[in-house]
């Protein structure tokens, strides 16, 4: 495996209870600092894959291996953040105490530097004592985006992160991420929806067909960065790309 390459994913099979076949033999490769994200028809097992990605589960059959090492649980240096926020923040913990959650492991200075840290980068700053229900949907959003930045992590998953917040907070929270990897570096996997969205994020988009699935197709995506949610998106090569996914997912979702 060549040492740019962080994640390695080969031959993916999933069934359910040994008759629903989810995933059929899906195999890519994700970069260091690579920014990946990953569509399909409704149905089409994204979530599973993810979780099978990340250690959350074992797949039927198949590898995934983080930094060279098959993938046997969630591997030190992975970070996930959920769609559900409202169920992912503990509500009886400050949004202090719910990133610090996972850092039980560092000494308590440490732990609350990192915390501290984490907060600042997502803006959050001033409102380290308050409880996630004091908090609007994409500020509880950037809570649990700042719990997984805390663990420092050189692999992130998201999986629809944006899809439970209105569409001018989402705009706002597609750029965070997008510096946050820029500036600490963080290689992530980008589980969407939302067409636009996965080209607008994203370096490469992974289109996967309806289950059971099979990677269609990776698209690259070389518009430059920094991106903006008004430039970008008037930029021809932009429209093609959009237009060019769209298609793809509708022939999927049709066949």
């Amino acid at each position: 495996m060549s040492e740019s390459v962080l994640l390695e994913v080969k031959d993916l099979v999933h069934s359910y209870d040994g008759k629903a076949q989810v995933l059929a033999g899906i195999s890519f490769d994700v970069r260091r600092k690579d920014m990946v994200s990953i569509v399909g028809p409704s149905g089409a097992g994204k979530t599973t894959l993810l979780r099978i990605l990340s250690g959350l589960m074992r797949p039927t059959s198949g590898t995934v291996k983080f930094l060279g090492e098959p993938v046997t649980g969630v591997p030190e240096g992975v970070g996930m953040v959920f769609q559900d926020y409202s169920r992912s923040l503990p509500g009886w913990l400050s949004v202090e105490k719910n990133v610090l959650f996972p850092l039980t492991h560092l000494p308590k200075a440490v732990a609350r530097e990192r915390a501290r840290e984490s907060l600042e980068a997502v803006g959050l700053a001033g409102h380290a004592s308050k409880y996630p229900w004091e908090l609007s949907g994409g500020m509880q959003q950037r809570v649990a985006i700042a719990r997984a930045l805390a663990l420092q992590p050189s692999l992130l998953f998201m999986d629809e992160p944006f899809a439970s917040v209105d569409a001018q907070t989402r705009q706002g929270l597609e750029d965070l991420v997008l510096d946050l990897a820029d500036r600490f570096q963080i290689t992530t996997l980008f589980v969407t929806h939302d067409i636009e969205e996965s080209v607008y994020v994203a370096d490469r988009v992974f289109v996967i067909g309806k289950t059971p699935s099979v990677l269609v197709e990776e698209v690259d995506v070389p518009i430059p960065k920094p991106r903006d949610q008004i430039t970008t998106k008037e930029r021809e090569d932009f429209i093609q790309l959009r237009g060019h996914v769209a298609r793809l997912i509708r022939h999927e979702a049709h066949l």
